[in-house]
């Protein structure tokens, strides 16, 4: 079993064994997650805000496939898209400053908004800090520093009006 995201946020994540969380990914309308391989599964998915999914079964994924090429090519597309995303994510986590974790947060986000300059959030910035491998102290003084240095504006916790895009993208060393 697979999904699609019709609308709404998911965070894909995993419970470590000292009770700590890893979010592996959020997910958003048009995403597909939990193609993984065998029946076990290694991660949770939640909601963070409502959502609507659709759920694949394999097998009749897999019999459609064997008959339309064209649904092989959409599935390796989006397996190709989260193996990527997982890729950066790895990078993101092991080589980078806590400022360089959250400008890339932050441009990432803007990527899948409507308007690039505002950034709406549906998680929370424990949300954020379980992401990136940080503190909610961390993430909460990043936001702030951004703040002071004129790079964003916060409208309450969870709109983020990116103000210094460029500053913010050489931050992030993109």
């Amino acid at each position: 079993v697979f999904y699609k995201v019709v609308s709404g946020v998911v965070r894909v994540c995993k419970f470590l064994s000292d009770g700590r969380r890893q979010i592996e990914a959020f997910h958003v309308a048009g995403d597909i997650f939990g193609m993984e391989l065998g029946s076990a599964r290694g991660l949770s998915a939640e909601a963070v805000s409502d959502c609507a999914l659709v759920c694949y079964r394999r097998r009749q994924v897999d019999m459609l496939a064997a008959n339309d090429e064209s649904i092989t090519r959409h599935l390796l597309r989006f397996a190709m898209e989260n193996l990527a995303h997982a890729r950066g994510h790895c990078l993101l986590l092991g080589r980078r400053g806590a400022a360089e974790k959250v400008a890339v947060f932050l441009l990432e986000w803007a990527d899948r908004s409507t308007d690039p300059a505002v950034v709406r959030l549906a998680m929370t910035r424990q949300d954020i800090a379980d992401y990136l491998g940080l503190t909610i102290e961390t993430v909460s003084r990043t936001f702030s520093q951004f703040e002071r240095d004129g790079l964003i504006g916060l409208v309450g916790t969870r709109e983020v009006h990116l103000k210094k895009m460029a500053a913010l993208e050489e931050l992030a060393a993109r």
